[in-house]
């Protein structure tokens, strides 16, 4: 199990439409994220949810000059953390992450993580779900994650 698990705002915004955000919870026990994701996530914070700002805000404002202040804030407070795992979707911190030699997922990858953990059955449905909202996924992903998943 990761040190810490970070969580950007797009995963806590989906799980939360979809009546899933306990996912996390179950997966994890505890996540971490900045100041900046709570004002963006614009709801009550659930319990399981600790707030905690990168010490060193140098790497953030680098950070920001490629993202928005949400994801420059969740890679940096990753990067002042031994063995963390990131969760972030959009496809630049990704890629920022990556070059940084993070460790990281997405939503969809949570998502593979709580059906093999027997926590949901039926990421097909999930997936469904998601198309139906404003998130979007490419065919490629959706083949890919049912593949992943044994769906």
């Amino acid at each position: 199990m990761p040190g810490i698990i970070v969580s950007d705002t797009s995963c806590l915004i989906l799980l939360d439409k979809l009546g899933r955000i306990d996912l996390l919870e179950s997966l994890f026990g505890e996540i971490s994220i900045t100041g900046i994701i709570a004002g963006e996530f614009g709801k009550k914070i659930p319990g399981f949810i600790k707030i905690e700002n990168p010490k060193d805000k140098n790497y953030q404002r680098i950070l920001e000059s490629l993202l928005d202040p949400g994801e420059a804030s969740a890679i940096a407070l990753a990067l002042e953390r031994e063995e963390s795992l990131l969760i972030i979707d959009e496809h630049k911190g990704r890629r920022e992450a990556r070059q940084l030699k993070l460790n990281y997922t997405g939503t969809v990858g949570i998502l593979i993580v709580a059906k093999e953990k027997g926590l949901i059955s039926s990421v097909t449905e999930i997936l469904d779900e998601i198309q139906r909202t404003d998130f979007r996924l490419s065919e490629e992903l959706i083949q890919e994650v049912k593949k992943r998943s044994g769906e």
